[in-house]
């Protein structure tokens, strides 16, 4: 596989995150301009936040636990070349489920949907650790890299 095809599925991801840092702080900056939270209240990370912020802000957070073992996961494959056309298609389910989660984190918030997707996500990635550890326990021994 080139490497534009396994790491466009993390730059999917990455984009994802970006996307929903950058709506949280439109609204939270919106929040504060317009007076409805006080700086003071934020200054040692109280949650003073409309339920909407605070939403997007969940789904924000979010992105930093489980999408972690996928970044991992995705460098790991590449130093070890290990990384084929079975292993893309896992990169791309995760990352669309990942957005659908996401979405509906940030939109309905209905939690068994949501719930749904963060379970597939987590199906498809603990597929992709266990075919890529695998790959790596049968592959020949071939010393330190």
């Amino acid at each position: 596989m080139t490497i534009q095809a396994i790491l466009l599925p993390l730059f999917v991801q990455v984009a994802l995150t970006f996307f929903l840092v950058f709506w949280l702080a439109r609204l939270r900056w919106g929040l504060i301009v317009r007076k409805e939270v006080r700086w003071q209240d934020i200054a040692l990370r109280q949650k003073p936040w409309p339920g909407r912020a605070e939403q997007i802000g969940h789904s924000f957070q979010n992105q930093f636990e489980l999408p972690v073992l996928f970044y991992v996961l995705v460098l790991l494959a590449i130093l070890t070349k290990k990384a084929d056309f079975i292993f893309v298609v896992m990169e791309w389910l995760f990352a669309a489920a990942r957005v659908a989660h996401a979405y509906v984190h940030s939109t309905s918030n209905f939690v068994p949907l949501r719930g749904n997707f963060y379970i597939a996500g987590v199906t498809v990635l603990s597929l992709m650790w266990a075919y890529f550890a695998l790959r790596i326990l049968a592959a020949p021994v071939t010393g330190l890299l």
